[in-house]
């Protein structure tokens, strides 16, 4: 029997990020300061027009001194994490 995972949820890791770096008060070009990444491609994440990286979204957690999992947790938003048996 094959088992099918749910899609991830990347609209929930894209607001993720932009309440972090809202919260923090910092522009694009801050943030590409702190990570290394450019602004084009935090502007791009951001707005959904790409996915990025695992190297993208490690450098994004050290900025913003978060658990690279938590961060990434928002990805099951709307549905069991894996591991975890549904209500």
């Amino acid at each position: 029997m094959t088992i099918i995972p749910p899609d991830p949820d990347f609209t929930a890791l894209r607001v993720a990020l932009a309440r972090l770096r809202g919260e923090r008060g910092w522009t694009f070009d801050e943030l590409a300061e702190r990570t290394g990444l450019s602004r084009r491609t935090l502007i791009d994440l951001e707005h959904g027009r790409t996915a990025g990286n695992l190297t993208t979204w490690h450098a994004l957690a050290h900025a913003f001194a978060v658990p690279l999992e938590r961060l990434l947790a928002t990805l099951c938003e709307g549905h069991p994490a894996p591991g975890v048996a549904p209500a």
